[in-house]
Formats: C-alpha cells, sequence, structure tokens
C-alpha cells in the first residue's frame, strides 16, 4: 500500500523558513519533518512512498538522492564506469520513494488526483508533510478495511491556543501550558482511501480535497472517523516548530519508536 504524502504548499505562516526551503524540509530534532513522518509510516511496514510536489520540489529531490551518499561510508574512483562502493545501508535503505512535481499553485485534491497513475494498490494511505502523531497505522488500517467505506480520516483533538487553569475558588489548583483540548475534534490527516476516491478528483489546481470530495463523501455517507485521543501535532509556525524540536531533543517524541 502506497503512502502519498502531500509536499508542495507555500508554507506562508513559517516564513522564516520556507523563504529557503519547502516546509516538509524543515528540521526538528536534525531531521527534516517529512523524514519524521515517513519513518512513523516505516515502522508499520509501508515503505512505498510518493511525494506530491510543488513549492521548491528540487529541494525534496536533492535532500533524498543525496541522502545516501551523505549517510554513508564509500569508494569512489573518478572514472565514468565505476558506481560508488558503499560499506554500510542506511536505516532508510528499503524505502522507495517516487517524486512527482504537481505544480506550484495547485490544491491539495489536484495533487492527489495528479499522482493517481503512480498509485497500484486498491487502498492507499495519505497524510500532509507538515504534522506528526503517535497514531497507530495499523489500526487504522483495519479499521478502513473494516468499515467498507472509500475514505477514513484520523479525527485528533487539536492543542488549544490557549493555557488552561483548573480553579478552587481564586485557587489555581492545576495549570497547563497549551495542553490538547478534551473535546472537539479535528481533521488530523492521516487518511486511508479507497482508490475510487479519484473519481471525486480532477487535475484542475482549483480542485481542493477537504473542501470538495470530502463534503461529498461525507454526505454519501462514505467517510469514516478513527479516532485518536493521544499525541497530534501541526507544525504552523516558530512555536510549533521549536515545541517539536524540544521533544526530539529532549527524547520526549512521542511520535519515534525506540
Amino acid at each position: 500500500m502506497e503512502v502519498v504524502i502531500l509536499c508542495g504548499g507555500k508554507g506562508t505562516r513559517l516564513s522564516e523558513e520556507t523563504v529557503t526551503r519547502p516546509k516538509p524540509m524543515v528540521e526538528i530534532g536534525g531531521m527534516p519533518i517529512l523524514w519524521h513522518i515517513m519513518k512513523t509510516y516505516s515502522s508499520y511496514g509501508y515503505k512505498k512512498f510518493i511525494l506530491a510536489l510543488g513549492y521548491k520540489a528540487n529541494f525534496i529531490k536533492e535532500y533524498f538522492y543525496n541522502l545516501r551518499i551523505s549517510g554513508s561510508d564509500f569508494t569512489l574512483k573518478m572514472t565514468p564506469d565505476y558506481n560508488p562502493h558503499f560499506y554500510n545501508a542506511l536505516p532508510e535503505s528499503d524505502w522507495e520513494i517516487t517524486f512527482v512535481d504537481t505544480g506550484e499553485e495547485t490544491l491539495k485534491g489536484a495533487r492527489v488526483k495528479r499522482v493517481e497513475k503512480y498509485i497500484k494498490s486498491e487502498n492507499f494511505l495519505l497524510t500532509y508533510g507538515d504534522g506528526v502523531s503517535d497514531v497507530d497505522i495499523s489500526k487504522l488500517v483495519d479499521f478502513h478495511i473494516k468499515s467498507g467505506k472509500m475514505a477514513t480520516v484520523t479525527a485528533v483533538h487539536p492543542p488549544s491556543r490557549f493555557g488552561e487553569m483548573e480553579l478552587d475558588g481564586t485557587l489555581v489548583t492545576n495549570f497547563q501550558e497549551k495542553p490538547q483540548m478534551a473535546t472537539g475534534y479535528i481533521n488530523g490527516g492521516y487518511f486511508v482511501f479507497n482508490k475510487q476516491i479519484m473519481e471525486y478528483l480532477t487535475e484542475d489546481e482549483n480542485c481542493d480535497l477537504e473542501f470538495g470530495a470530502l463534503q461529498d463523501l461525507s454526505e454519501k455517507g462514505e467517510l469514516q472517523a478513527y479516532i485518536h485521543n493521544d499525541f497530534w501535532q501541526c507544525m504552523d509556525n516558530v512555536r510549533e516548530r521549536d515545541y517539536l524540536d524540544g521533544l526530539v531533543r529532549n527524547n520526549k517524541a512521542p511520535w519515534i519508536k525506540n
């Protein structure tokens, strides 16, 4: 089953970083958030990736093309017919990555439609290139298959924008800095789709995914929600980048499996 990752947006809310590189390549803990997302899927055995590229597409292509060299010891003879001899295999050596330039201005629905020809499985996974979670991918896929529906979206509690206090009169009994909200769900990405969803999409660059196909599927009773009450965090601004970076560097990142 292929994993499609949407990597084409301009990430304007994180312009401090994205003026020089695409948002999925912003680093947390010394590695791009895109790499972290791929490691999550890989840990569940899903290692065939399709990256729907757009803004600064070459940055992502060149990073992964050069990763084998930058992360390995190797011998190179300076003759045109000699391939480098590598001495160590990277942990990512069993990944298969297809890079598809889907256009700089293209909305998400059209990006998905434009990678259709590279999807061979009946069902496929899809997520955004700017969020991490400790969602159990195996249970998510099982839920989707058993439901028999065309689409499954992971429903998550968003982090609160503000801190939360519990009071006993005027005494603060509990104080949390921006806790995960206990009520209300939002679209956390981490989708599973039957390939039939392509019938609801077009390659027109104005074809969206959420405001279009998913609304249509919801009205037809073909969209299921997989409830995930644990960790989920997107990276929309510098503060969220620093928060995720701190979790990795302090060995407290819930999405990293030891």
